[in-house]
């Protein structure tokens, strides 16, 4: 039996907050409607809710303010962004604030479920609970930022690298660029830092992590694209 999802629409315009929710409840989806962009934020901070759709343009608070708060309390709640047509600007500002997909005002249902859908297999494969995770002969806790060994080695890790580790861990399996962790964990523009940072973090990260160098299994050098956390790994 399909899994009904319930999906939280953000959204001022009630044609257009309607329409998504005729398309939704005719495939056996359940919707959270609301038309305000306060209201929307204290909902998506606590809603049981599969997946977000958010308008950038709202009366209370702009869209982007709700993504950035969903972002810091909730970083694995998928959100798909809804925008005008022509407001790039808002797209790529989204993307940029960790948005997973957005789609183009006027959009058709098709177009809008099959996003849903390609979102949520992605967010399908994210650890859900990483508190702590278990890694070859030990385990990383992020409540006390150490990584603990079961021959009672344990290695404390700075805000930073517990940061940096947990961002690479909620997206294992994926390449993520120097440009993006450092926008998305430093949160600073990537050309304001040399990358060489993240390669510094990177080998103190894998000392601790007892990852070999020259041969990593955890984390991984992906030539041209940057570095993955080993799904296969993670035990």
């Amino acid at each position: 039996m399909k899994t009904r999802r319930r999906i939280l629409v953000i959204e001022d315009d009630s044609a257009i907050r309607q329409s998504i929710v005729l398309a939704l409840s005719s495939r056996g989806d359940e919707s959270i409607e609301v038309d305000r962009g306060d209201h929307g934020l204290e909902i998506a901070l606590r809603a049981d809710c599969d997946l977000v759709l958010l308008d950038m343009i709202l009366p209370g608070i702009h869209g982007l303010e709700i993504l950035r708060a969903v972002r810091e309390s909730r970083p694995i709640l998928p959100v798909i962004v809804m925008t005008a047509l022509g407001a790039e600007d808002d797209r790529v500002r989204g993307l940029e604030q960790g948005a997973d997909d957005y789609v183009v005002k006027p959009f058709s249902a098709r177009e809008l479920l099959a996003r849903i859908d390609a979102v949520l297999r992605r967010s399908a494969e994210r650890p859900q609970d990483v508190e702590k995770i278990a890694i070859p002969g030990g385990k990383v806790d992020w409540n006390r930022r150490e990584v603990l060994y079961d021959d009672g080695a344990r290695f404390e890790l700075s805000e930073r690298e517990a940061d940096f580790l947990l961002y690479l861990v909620r997206h294992a399996g994926r390449a993520i660029s120097r440009e993006e962790l450092l926008e998305r964990v430093w949160k600073i523009p990537s050309e304001h830092v040399h990358t060489r940072t993240i390669d510094m973090h990177v080998a103190r990260l894998r000392e601790k992590l007892r990852d070999d160098p020259k041969k990593p299994e955890l984390l991984v050098t992906v030539r041209g694209k940057g570095y993955l956390f080993s799904r296969e790994q993670i035990r």
